[in-house]
């Protein structure tokens, strides 16, 4: 009899800390746990099952949040969440993890973004055009890639400190290696004749090299732009090379 009531009191409690958790306001969790990079307004419904009017996070700006736990993960002990979301003008959409270690886990992420949305994330100022990003699997640390296996294509890149004019569409497509994220760059317009590789090292090291051949339709600014790069090869290409530390 006393062992009986002991298991009903311990069934009791189990299920009040359970109620309260599914419960639990989503404005109070994430004033908690959310880092000081992220900033969140509008906030409704619960950790389970919520909204945010707005999120701003490294520079990235997003309206109308939407987030939901995924049953058939929790079911195997795994805490993702499908996520959706409006940028100034496309969509986001991604299963999304968050671990302990406040590493970012995105799979079947899908997404149309202006590319002036990530100026301010990778440190180049009033990029213009159109991105569309279909990845398998982004895995983030400190807003540092990991892992990146997918594709980004843009459509009408204007980078100002080349010029103003169109500098065509790019396909980027990433892969992950043992120790870095590495990815291949190819025009998709014949613009220019552009071919690249980026590699991107556990280290935050990275290293870009692209050889450019310019076509009859390249923009007379580009051309005076390539002037500054060494002479071209037996080939006609041009070399580009970048390194650095992100």
């Amino acid at each position: 009899m006393i062992r009986s009531k002991g298991l009903l009191i311990a069934v009791g409690v189990i299920s009040l800390i359970v109620g309260l958790i599914l419960n639990l306001p989503a404005r109070v969790a994430i004033h908690w746990m959310a880092p000081s990079e992220i900033a969140i307004g509008g906030i409704e419904g619960t950790v389970w099952n919520g909204s945010a009017r707005e999120l701003l996070v490294r520079g990235i700006y997003l309206r109308e949040v939407n987030w939901s736990l995924s049953t058939m993960q929790a079911l195997v002990g795994k805490f993702t969440y499908d996520v959706e979301a409006n940028p100034i003008s496309g969509f986001f959409e991604s299963e999304l993890q968050i671990k302990s270690n406040g590493e970012i886990v995105m799979s079947e992420l899908r997404a149309t973004l202006p590319v002036s949305l990530l100026s301010s994330a990778i440190g180049i100022n009033e990029l213009q055009g159109q991105s569309n990003l279909i990845f398998d699997r982004l895995e983030l640390v400190n807003g540092f890639p990991i892992v990146a296996d997918g594709t980004v294509n843009i459509i009408d890149l204007v980078i100002p400190l080349v010029g103003r004019d169109l500098l065509g569409d790019y396909e980027i497509e990433f892969f992950t290696q043992s120790n870095s994220v590495s990815a291949s760059v190819i025009d998709n317009n014949g613009l220019i004749d552009f071919a690249g590789s980026l590699q991107i090292r556990n280290d935050r090291s990275f290293e870009f090299i692209g050889l450019i051949i310019p076509g009859p339709e390249t923009p007379a600014a580009i051309r005076r732009q390539l002037q500054f790069l060494p002479p071209a090869n037996d080939k006609g290409q041009q070399e580009l090379r970048l390194e650095g530390i992100l």
